[in-house]
C-alpha cells in the first residue's frame, strides 16, 4: 500500500494502564528522531471533523514510506477563515533507538531519523476549500498544522492515496459557475453544469443538488450557511425576547432538506429576510419563485452525498429582480378638476406650474367612501403627504415638477377628483368647511318636519338641500346608491329638491346654519342631502343624512 497507516501500531505506542513506558537510555531523542506514527494520525478515506480553538493550532500527521506514491487532501473550512499549511521531513533509511513496551504482546518499536530541514509544500489562508495533490520524492512525514485566528469553528479533512479525492466528496464540473438563465420581476432562474458525480451515479441516487438564496451574501458551504443562520437567530434572540427564531428540520441544513421541498431556515415575520433552501434531485435546472421585486438576491448551489452529508460547492451567483411596472404618470392641466378612479394598487400624476407661478394649490375630494393616502413628490423628495376621507387641500411654494401618488387606503378602491391651482384666490372648488357632516334635532323633530343644521364658510355660497323618501327595507341598498360624493345636483330629480338659501359667516364660530324641511309624513323616514355649490358652480356633497318623522305628535 503506497499510502500506510497503522492505527494499530500507533495505539502500542501509546502509554496505557496496561503497559507502561521506558525510554532508552541516554535521556530524551534528539529533535530529528521521530515515532514513525506520532499521534494524532489522520486516517485514510475517511471524513474526520475538527473542533478548532481560537488561536490554538491543532496538528495531524500521516506518512508515506514508498517514493513515487500520490496523495491528495482536501481542508473545507466552515464559517470563518483559516490557516493551514502542509509540511514534511524525510525519513532516513534505518532505525537509530527502540522504544520498550512492557506487555506480553508487545514488540520493540523502532524511532526513525528524519532529515532536519522541514519543507513547506502548500500554504493556504481562506474560508473555501482547498485539495492539494502530490507526490512524494521519497518516504517522509507530513504534517498539517490547522489554525483559526478569528473564532472557534470547525474543519473537515479527507485523505486519500488517489491523484485526486473520489467518493466521499462530491466532485464539481470542470465549469463550477451558476449561471442566471432567466430574471423576472419575482422570479429567477438558475442553470448549472452537472457533477460527475451526479453523472456517474446508477440507482442508489446517492448524489443531489441544493440550493440556498439569501439577501445578504453567497456563502462558501452548507456549514457556513448553518453557522451564520444561527448566530444570527441568537442575535434576534438576545434584542428582543418577544420574537422567536427557529430552526425547521435537524440541526444540519443538508438534511434538513428534501427534493422539491421549500425549507426556510429562519423563519420571521417577514419572509423576505429568510434564508431559503430546497433540494432538487438530479436536475439541474432551478426557479426560485415569490421573491421580492427589485431586489438583489444571492444564490449558492451545492452537491451533496446524502451517505455521509459531505458537499462541494459551486460558485454562487447573484442577480437582481425585476422592478415593478411603473404606472402611466399623467399630466394635470392648471385649474382643471379631474376625476380619478384608483383600479390600479397605485397611480401617479404630475403638475409643472408655470414659469412665474410661485404657489400651487392642490384640492382633493373623495367621491366614495374609504381613505385615500396623498403623497406629493419632487425629486424623489416627499414634500407633503396626507390621508384624505372626504375633502383635503394642500398648499405648497416653488415651481418645481410635481408628482402626485395616490393609493386606497382599501383593496375595494376608491375614486376622487383631483384640482392643480396656481390661481389657488380663485379657486375651483369652493371654500371648505371644517366638517361635512349634517346633523338633525331630535327635540325639533315632529310628524311633518324636521331641522337641519351644517356648518357653512366665510365665504358668501350657496346651498341646496335635496330629501328623498325611502322604505325601511330599502335603507341600505339607498345608502350604497348614494354614496357617491362628488355627484352633483343634476344627477337628482327635480321633485326631490327642497330649497336653497345663501349663506355667510365672517366668524368661524358662529358659522352654523340651519333649514326647517316641512310637508313631510309621519313615521316616515328620509334621505337628506346638502350641496355646497361656489362661485364657480362646482359643488360639494355633505354627508348625506336619514332622519325618520315621528308617527305621533
Amino acid at each position: 500500500m503506497a499510502l500506510y497507516l497503522s492505527c494499530c501500531l500507533l495505539l502500542s505506542l501509546l502509554c496505557s494502564p496496561v503497559c507502561r513506558c521506558h525510554w532508552p537510555q541516554g535521556g530524551v531523542h534528539p529533535e530529528n528522531e521521530v515515532l514513525l506514527y506520532p499521534s494524532p494520525v489522520l486516517p485514510v478515506s475517511k471524513i474526520t471533523s475538527v473542533q478548532l480553538k481560537r488561536n490554538s493550532p491543532k496538528r495531524w500527521y500521516f506518512a508515506v514510506q514508498e517514493a513515487r506514491s500520490p496523495y491528495s487532501i482536501t481542508v473545507t473550512p466552515c464559517d470563518v477563515p483559516i490557516e493551514w499549511r502542509l509540511s514534511a521531513k524525510t525519513l532516513l533509511a534505518k532505525p537509530v533507538s527502540t522504544l520498550h513496551l512492557e506487555s506480553k504482546k508487545s514488540k520493540p518499536e523502532q524511532y526513525w531519523r528524519t532529515s532536519e530541514a522541514v519543507m513547506d509544500l502548500f500554504i493556504y489562508r481562506g474560508n473555501s476549500a482547498e485539495t492539494f495533490t502530490g507526490r512524494s520524492s521519497s518516504r517522509a512525514l507530513y504534517t498539517i498544522m490547522l489554525l483559526s485566528t478569528e473564532r472557534d469553528t470547525q474543519v473537515t479533512m479527507y485523505l486519500t492515496t488517489r491523484d485526486r479525492p473520489r467518493g466521499l466528496i462530491p466532485e464539481l464540473p470542470s465549469d463550477p459557475r451558476v449561471d442566471t438563465v432567466g430574471v423576472g420581476m419575482t422570479s429567477v432562474t438558475l442553470s448549472w453544469e452537472p457533477s460527475p458525480s451526479v453523472l456517474q451515479q446508477r440507482q442508489q441516487q446517492d448524489f443531489h443538488y441544493c440550493l440556498l438564496v439569501n439577501r445578504w451574501h453567497n456563502y462558501k458551504s452548507l456549514c457556513a450557511a448553518e453557522t451564520a443562520m444561527k448566530h444570527k437567530e441568537e442575535e434576534e434572540e438576545k434584542l428582543s425576547s418577544m420574537e422567536s427564531w427557529w430552526w425547521h428540520g435537524s440541526s444540519e441544513i443538508s438534511t434538513s432538506l428534501h427534493p422539491g421541498q421549500d425549507t426556510a431556515l429562519k423563519s420571521s415575520a417577514d419572509k423576505s429576510s429568510a434564508v431559503t433552501g430546497v433540494c432538487t434531485g438530479t436536475d439541474n435546472v432551478y426557479t426560485f419563485s415569490d421573491l421580492l421585486p427589485e431586489t438583489q438576491y444571492y444564490f449558492d448551489v451545492f452537491v451533496v452525498n446524502r451517505l455521509n452529508q459531505t458537499s462541494s460547492t459551486y460558485t454562487g451567483t447573484i442577480a437582481h429582480t425585476l422592478p415593478e411596472p411603473q404606472p402611466e404618470v399623467v399630466q394635470l392641466i392648471d385649474g382643471e378638476i379631474t376625476r380619478v378612479d384608483l383600479e390600479m394598487p397605485q397611480q401617479q400624476y404630475s403638475f409643472r406650474p408655470k414659469s412665474w407661478q410661485r404657489s400651487t394649490q392642490f384640492t382633493f375630494q373623495t367621491c366614495t367612501r374609504g381613505q385615500v393616502q396623498v403623497k406629493i413628490t419632487s425629486k424623489g423628495r416627499t414634500l407633503a403627504s396626507q390621508v384624505v376621507d372626504g375633502l383635503g387641500q394642500i398648499l405648497l411654494e416653488g415651481k418645481p415638477k410635481y408628482v402626485l401618488q395616490l393609493e386606497p387606503a382599501s383593496n375595494s378602491g376608491a375614486s376622487l377628483k383631483i384640482q392643480a391651482s396656481t390661481a389657488y384666490h380663485k379657486p375651483a372648488f369652493p371654500l371648505l368647511p371644517e366638517s361635512l357632516k349634517v346633523k338633525s334635532f331630535s327635540k325639533l323633530r315632529t310628524c311633518d318636519s324636521v331641522t337641519l343644521a351644517w356648518l357653512g364658510t366665510q365665504q358668501r355660497s350657496k346651498y341646496c338641500v335635496y330629501r328623498k323618501r325611502i322604505a325601511e327595507t330599502q335603507l341600505q341598498q339607498v345608502k350604497k346608491k348614494d354614496d357617491d360624493r362628488c355627484s352633483g345636483p343634476e344627477s337628482r330629480r327635480k321633485a326631490e329638491k327642497v330649497l336653497c338659501k345663501y349663506f355667510q359667516e365672517l366668524n368661524p364660530l358662529r358659522a352654523v346654519t340651519t333649514a326647517t324641511i316641512t310637508g313631510l309624513e309621519p313615521g316616515t323616514s328620509y334621505l337628506f342631502d346638502v350641496y355646497l355649490i361656489g362661485h364657480w358652480g362646482f359643488p360639494v356633497k355633505y354627508h348625506s343624512k336619514v332622519v325618520r318623522t315621528r308617527k305621533a305628535c
